[in-house]
């Protein structure tokens, strides 16, 4: 082999190595933790954390008394189906309804992801939430799971109100009870999460989605790392939502566009949105 060549495929795999961690890196936000008010009452912070593992946590919170904030669950698209909903990701539902905050929600069928070639749902595709929902009085979808029921003047809570129901958001399972975290919640599995809670009054409203599945990167927190911080920001009760390829967390920036604040991880690929069924998101009018 002659002494071009070598130097030729020594540049080319030097190339390589840099390309590769850039192109998995990029467009991912960076690994520090920053704290910086959105809008007045809103506050989004990124925590680092280094144990057992590395996994990155982003939280927003609200305050529930600050004028000018609305909520939104994702209305029904297909009235009178046992699909009531078509998958979109949680950006272009931010985009969709002008919102200024978005997360996804829970858990819906039908659903399958064996391969980037098999799987559902496709942008568009009917959906179902697996639990109760309800967008500004329209209650569309039944099920036995917990709920957070938002109502219009922003009251938040796990128990089901006296008066007129209108927003509603089934999760999986509960994390939080009277502050402390559910026995029997795993402690071994690390993951992508998403999460909502409320504090004691309640006065705030704590969304936490953490990034997983992204070695050197992050790892995921397990449930019941999961539950450990949001007690740490003063959540009192807390259920947890669809995690995995789902968790995304967006917002409108200052320049009117759509960031996604986390790293999502669909279908193995770091950035990636999966479409999904329902969302929760925030308007801001100030």
């Amino acid at each position: 082999m002659s002494k071009k060549i070598k130097i030729i495929l020594a540049f080319l795999t030097l190339f390589i190595c840099l390309a590769i961690p850039a192109l998995y890196f990029s467009g991912r936000p960076l690994p520090t933790e920053i704290k910086r008010e959105l809008h007045d009452g809103i506050t989004y912070r990124r925590k680092v954390h280094t144990e057992p593992r590395l996994w990155i946590a982003h939280i927003i919170t609200i305050d529930l008394h600050t004028d000018g904030i609305r909520f939104l669950v994702t209305p029904q698209d297909n009235k009178k189906s046992d699909l009531p909903l078509n998958a979109r990701t949680t950006t272009t539902f931010l985009r969709d309804y002008s919102l200024q905050i978005a997360v996804n929600g829970g858990e819906f069928y039908p659903w399958h992801s064996n391969s980037l070639l098999d799987y559902y749902p496709h942008v568009g595709d009917p959906v179902a939430p697996n639990g109760f929902t309800a967008s500004r009085g329209d209650k569309y979808a039944e099920g036995n799971r917990p709920v957070l029921y938002i109502s219009e003047d922003n009251v938040a809570q796990f128990s089901r109100p006296s008066g007129k129901i209108y927003n509603a958001i089934s999760g999986s399972h509960m994390l939080i009870l009277e502050g402390e975290a559910i026995e029997g919640l795993d402690s071994e599995y690390p993951a992508p999460r998403t999460a909502l809670g409320v504090d004691f009054g309640p006065d705030r409203l704590v969304i936490v989605v953490v990034d997983g599945r992204q070695p050197f990167y992050s790892e995921g927190a397990t449930l019941t790392q999961l539950a450990d911080l949001m007690i740490e920001y003063g959540v009192y009760t807390a259920m947890n939502m669809d995690g995995g390829g789902s968790s995304t967390l967006v917002i409108e920036n200052e320049q009117g566009k759509a960031e996604v604040l986390n790293s999502p991880i669909d279908s193995h690929i770091p950035g990636r949105e999966r479409p999904v069924a329902n969302h929760l998101g925030v308007f801001v009018d100030q």
